[in-house]
Formats: C-alpha cells, sequence, structure tokens
C-alpha cells in the first residue's frame, strides 16, 4: 500500500513538472487522516497538492508510512525543492484529486485517480 501512495505522489507531480529537473534539497513531513483507504489517497494527494500551490514545493521522492489496518492515516517524507521557474518546465496545474472513477486497489497493485485542473 506505501509504495502505491508513493506512485500516485510523484505520478501527481510529473503532472506538473519534469520530475528529472527537481533536486533533493530539503524534506517536508505529509500527513493524512480519513474514514477509509479511498478517502486516505484523496486527503493525502491533496495535501500534496497543498504543498506545492501555497509552499512552491516540488516533490522529488516520497516515503509513505500507513498507519492502522486498514489504512485510515499515513504520514511521509517529500523530499524535493522550490519550485524555479528557470529550471522547472510547468506542465499542468493540478487543483485537486477527486473522487470522480477512483479505483484504489492496493492488493492488485492498482489505483487510478481523476485530478481537476
Amino acid at each position: 500500500m506505501d509504495s502505491l501512495l508513493e506512485a500516485l505522489g510523484l505520478g501527481l507531480f510529473a503532472l506538473m513538472t519534469d520530475l528529472r529537473t527537481v533536486r533533493v534539497l530539503e524534506e517536508r513531513a505529509v500527513s493524512a487522516t480519513a474514514s477509509d483507504p479511498a478517502q486516505l489517497v484523496v486527503a493525502f494527494l491533496n495535501e500534496l497538492i497543498l504543498l506545492q500551490s501555497t509552499d512552491g514545493f516540488l516533490v522529488r521522492t516520497l516515503k509513505v508510512h500507513t498507519v492502522d489496518r486498514p489504512p485510515t492515516s499515513l504520514v511521509a517524507a517529500a523530499a524535493g525543492e522550490r519550485f524555479d521557474p528557470a529550471r522547472h518546465p510547468v506542465r499542468t496545474e493540478v487543483k485537486a484529486a477527486t473522487y470522480h472513477g477512483l479505483v484504489f486497489d492496493p492488493a492488485r497493485h492498482r489505483a487510478r485517480v481523476i485530478v481537476d485542473i
């Protein structure tokens, strides 16, 4: 489950910029809580979007640790750097992760999240 959430988070930032241009210069803590695992996915991705939109922080690596079974909360270490328009191409502005069409099946290592842009 943790690695699937990490992949979703990195996929989110790959929509925003070219991850190869993001350096690991600092680390930020991210946490999320929800009533079930599917809601946790959306809450986590929206926390990452908030980190980018409020601090201009771009994530290059994520280390997620879920809590409880089934997971209803998580803590994550997000490493990266602040957005630099001279080095980071702007791809797509992501406004929110949605529940529309959400698929989250950690047992089969499958997930699909539709985002508002």
